[in-house]
C-alpha cells in the first residue's frame, strides 16, 4: 500500500524552504524530510530507490514509523529543493522534518482516513438495507422495482467510492503515471472492476450487482489502513516523544543586552542563551552565569538533580529546575546530544536486516505475480463457466486477497516495537539489523576497566597507613587531576593543597613544604622496586625516609556479577580481554568466575581473538567502553557500549546503555531474541495466510467481501503480534 496522497507538494509561500534545514557535516549535506503516505516495505523501496537514482545521493533511509527520510548527498544544500520535488513527483509529498511542529501530517492523514471511513460506512449501511430488500423480496419483487433499487444503490455507492477510494486511487494513479506499479494498483483495480460490473448489470445485464461488495471492500480496507497507522504510531511513540523534547525556541542574549526569542534551529555555537526556571536546554552548552539545579535524567539516567554552576557542561533536553542561567552554546541543535540520541533511536528502525531484504524482495514480486494470477483466474473461469460474470468476480477476489501487506509489515513492525521497548529500558539501538545479530550471539567478550569496573580507582585500606601520611599525600594530590591523585583526595576529604607543586608526567608530584621534600608517585620514578599484586600502587617519600605504599583498586560495578551470571545462564561463553596488567585482570576474572582471560592486550590483539572466535563459527558480542575498544567493537558481530564510554566507542557500538547499567545488556539480548521469534512468527503468519487464502480465491470459494476482511485482518494480526514485545 503506497502513498496516501499523491498530490504534488505545495511550493507556495507556506512551504518551508528545505535548504534552510540542511546540515553540512564532513563536506556532505544532510537533510531530514517528513515524507507523507509511506505505509509498507514497497513504499520504502520506491522512495529510497527514487532518491538513490540521483548519483549525488550517498544515503537515503526512510523510517516507516515516523515518516522521517534521512538524506545524505555530495554537493550544495540548494539541491534539497530538487529532492523534495522528486519525492512529490513519485507520489510522496515531503516537508522538512520538525518534531516540535504542532502541524502533524500524520494526524491529517488519520483524519482523512476517518472521513473516508465514515463515508464508506454510511454508504455501506444504506446499500445493505437496499440489498436485503432485494434479497428478501425474491420473486415477489418486480423486475422494475429491483432495477430501481439497484439504481438507488448506484447513486449512493458511486459517489462514496469516488471519495472514500481516493487514498488508493491517487496512490495507484501517481505510480502508473511514472510507469510503475504498487500494491494499491490491484486494490484500485478490484474496486473499479466491482463497480463497473455492477453498473453494467444495472443498465444492461441481468441485475446481479455488487455495489455492497465494492463499498464494503473499501470500508474494511480503510479500517485496516487506519488501524495499521495508529498501531505504528503507538509503536514509535518513544522516538517521537524524544524528538519532541527538543526545545522549539531559545532565548538568545544579544550583544546590547536585549533578549530575543528565536527558533532553536537558528542557535549557533558561541551564542549566549538565557534559561529561565522550567526551560529545557535547547542545545549543548556551558553555563557561564547563574546557579541552580538541572534535571539530567535524560543524559545520565540518574534522578538526582545536577548542580548548575559556571563551567558545568549542560546538554540539550535537560530541564532547568530553578534559577536563571546564562549559557554559551557549544553546538547547534542538530549536532546536540539529544538530536544524536534521537537519531540513534530512529536508526534502530531504518537499517536493512536479512529479514527486511527478504520481505522487500517478496513485496516487489507481488504486483506482477498477482496480476498474472488474477488474469489466469479470469481466463480459467471464463473457459470453465462459459460466462464472464463468475470469472470477473473470482479475479477480483484474487486481486484483493493476495495483497502482501502482512509480509511487508512483518519485520518493520517488530523492529519499531523492539527499539521502543529497549529505549524505555535505557538501551539505545543504532541499527535495526543489530537486533537480528544480537539475537544469535553465543560468545561474549568483555573489557575490564570502565566496563566491568567503575573505571575510578579507590584507595584500599587507608586506615593501615602510618599516621599523617594520608594527609601529606593528599596535600600533593589535591593539585593534580590524575586518577590516583583524585582517589587520594577523595579518601582524605576536604583540606588545603600544597603550594608550588611540580608534576612530572608519568612520574609523580613533588614540592618542598616546611623544609621537607615531599614526593608522591610511581615506584619507577622514585627508584623503588614495584610490588606485583592485583592492586595499582603509588608511593610517598618524605625527605629520605622509608617509602609508604598506597594501594588502589578499581571497584566492580554493582551489577557486574549479575550481568556475567545472566549471560552464562543464557548459554554464552564469556572471555575477559584487557589491556591492564595480569594481576588486576586475573583478580577480577576470579571474582566473577570468568575462566578465560587475557591481559596487556593491544587493540589489534583483541581483534585477532575476535576473528579467531568467528572463524570457529561463534557469533561474538563485544562489550567495551574505551577508545582502544572501538576497533574490537566494530569487528564483533554485535557490540555494546556504555553511555559513559568514549564517543568513538559509542559510535562503533550497536547498542548504547544509558545510565551505565551493565545489566541492561541482558535486556538487549532478551528483547533481541524475542524480536527474532516475533519476526519468524510474522513470516509464518503471512505465509500461512497466503497458502490458505490464494487457493480458495482461485477456486472461487471467496467473495470480494471476504477477501477484503481476510487481507485487512492479516495485516492487523501481524502488527498486533509485533506489539506483544511491548508488554513487560
Amino acid at each position: 500500500m503506497a502513498a496516501l496522497d499523491a498530490a504534488t507538494p505545495d511550493t507556495g509561500a507556506g512551504q518551508a524552504d528545505p535548504q534552510a534545514f540542511v546540515r553540512r557535516i564532513d563536506g556532505r549535506s544532510h537533510l531530514d524530510l517528513l515524507v507523507r503516505g509511506a505505509t509498507c516495505a514497497g513504499c520504502i523501496a520506491r522512495i529510497e530507490s527514487g532518491m538513490l537514482a540521483d548519483e549525488r545521493v550517498e544515503q537515503a533511509r526512510l523510517n516507516l514509523s515516523t515518516g522521517r527520510l534521512a538524506l545524505v548527498w555530495r554537493g550544495e544544500p540548494s539541491a534539497a529543493r530538487g529532492f523534495v520535488t522528486t519525492l512529490g513527483e513519485i507520489g510522496y509529498p515531503a516537508t522538512p522534518y520538525e518534531p516540535e511542529n504542532e502541524h502533524d501530517p500524520q494526524k491529517e492523514d488519520e483524519r482523512r482516513l476517518l472521513r473516508a471511513l465514515a463515508v464508506a460506512g454510511f454508504a455501506m449501511a444504506n446499500v445493505m438495507l437496499l440489498s436485503i430488500s432485494v434479497w428478501s423480496g425474491g420473486l415477489e419483487m418486480s423486475a422494475a422495482m429491483q432495477s430501481l433499487m439497484h439504481r438507488i444503490s448506484a447513486l449512493i455507492v458511486l459517489p462514496a467510492v469516488a471519495y472514500a477510494g481516493q487514498p488508493f486511487f491517487r496512490s495507484a494513479w501517481s505510480v502508473l503515471r511514472h510507469r510503475h506499479v504498487n500494491m494499491d494498483v490491484p486494490i484500485s483495480l478490484a474496486v473499479l472492476l466491482a463497480c463497473g460490473l455492477s453498473i453494467y448489470e444495472t443498465f444492461i445485464g441481468h441485475g446481479e450487482t455488487y455495489y455492497d461488495a465494492a463499498v464494503m471492500l473499501l470500508f474494511f480496507l480503510l479500517i485496516g489502513r487506519f488501524l495499521d497507522m495508529r498501531l505504528r504510531a503507538r509503536a514509535s511513540q518513544a522516538a517521537r516523544g524524544l524528538a519532541a523534547m527538543q526545545a522549539a525556541t531559545a532565548n538568545r542574549l544579544r550583544s546590547d543586552g536585549a533578549i530575543e526569542a528565536v527558533p532553536a534551529r537558528e542557535v549557533r555555537a558561541g551564542d549566549h542563551l538565557v534559561l529561565a526556571a522550567g526551560d529545557r536546554v535547547p542545545v549543548d552548552a556551558v553555563i557561564i552565569e547563574g546557579e541552580g539545579a538541572l534535571d539530567g535524567s535524560l543524559v545520565s539516567g540518574e534522578t538526582a538533580p545536577v548542580e548548575a554552576r559556571p563551567g558545568v557542561q549542560v546538554f540539550s533536553g535537560m530541564l532547568n529546575l530553578d534559577g536563571k542561567l546564562v549559557v554559551r552554546a557549544s553546538a547547534d541543535r542538530d549536532n546536540s546530544l539529544l538530536a544524536e540520541i534521537t537519531r540513534m533511536v530512529e536508526a534502530g528502525e531504518q537499517s536493512r536486516s536479512r529479514f527486511v531484504r527478504l520481505a522487500d524482495q517478496a513485496a516487489r514480486l507481488y504486483v506482477p505475480l498477482v496480476h498474472s494470477l488474477a488474469l489466469a483466474t479470469l481466463v480459467g473461469w471464463f473457459v470453465l463457466a462459459g460466462e464472464p460474470h463468475t470469472a470477473v468476480i473470482n479475479a477480483i477476489a484474487v486481486l484483493i486477497i493476495t495483497c502482501p501487506c502482512a509480509l511487508g509489515l512483518a519485520v518493520p513492525a517488530v523492529q519499531v516495537v523492539a527499539s521502543g521497548r529497549l529505549f524505555k529500558a535505557g538501551v539505545l539501538v543504532k541499527s535495526g539489523d543489530a537486533l537480528e545479530r544480537m539475537a544469535k550471539i553465543d560468545t561474549v567478550i568483555v573489557d575490564k576497566t570502565g566496563t566491568l569496573t567503575e573505571g575510578r580507582p579507590r584507595l584500599v585500606e587507608p586506615e593501615t597507613l602510618p599516621e599523617g601520611m594520608l594527609e601529606l599525600a593528599a596535600r600533593l594530590a589535591r593539585t593534580s587531576r590524575h586518577p590516583l591523585s583524585r582517589a587520594i583526595a577523595d579518601a582524605a576529604g576536604m583540606g588545603p593543597a600544597a603550594k608550588d607543586v611540580r608534576e612530572t608526567p608519568g612520574g609523580g608530584l613533588e614540592c618542598v613544604e616546611d623544609g621537607r621534600r615531599l614526593r608522591f608517585g610511581a615506584a619507577r620514578w622514585l627508584g623503588i622496586d614495584a610490588i606485583s599484586d592485583p592492586h595499582s600502587e603509588a608511593w610517598l617519600v618524605v625527605d629520605e625516609g622509608d617509602p609508604v605504599r598506597f594501594r588502589f583498586a578499581d571497584r566492580l560495578r554493582s551489577d557486574a556479577a549479575e550481568t556475567i551470571e545472566g549471560l552464562r545462564q543464557r548459554g554464552c561463553h564469556i572471555e575477559l580481554l584487557s589491556g591492564d596488567r595480569p594481576g588486576p585482570v586475573g583478580a577480577i576474572a576470579a571474582e566473577l568466575g570468568i575462566g578465560h582471560w587475557s591481559a596487556e592486550l593491544k587493540p589489534q590483539e583483541k581483534i585477532a581473538r575476535i576473528e579467531a572466535l568467528k572463524a570457529e563459527g561463534r557469533t561474538v558480542l563485544m562489550i567495551g567502553d574505551g577508545i582502544n575498544d572501538a576497533p574490537a567493537l566494530a569487528a564483533a558481530n554485535a557490540s555494546v557500549s556504555l553511555a559513559s564510554a568514549a564517543e568513538i566507542s559509542q559510535a562503533a557500538a550497536d547498542f548504547v546503555l544509558q545510565g551505565n547499567r551493565l545489566a541492561n545488556s541482558l535486556v538487549a539480548l532478551d528483547i533481541s531474541r524475542s524480536a527474532r521469534r516475533r519476526v519468524l512468527e510474522n513470516f509464518a503468519l503471512a505465509a500461512g495466510y497466503n497458502m490458505i487464502a490464494i487457493p480458495l480465491a482461485v477456486l472461487g470459494m471467496v467473495t470480494p467481501l471476504i477477501a477484503a476482511i481476510a487481507m485487512s485482518g492479516s495485516s492487523i494480526l501481524v502488527t498486533l503480534n509485533a506489539l506483544r514485545l511491548a508488554r513487560r
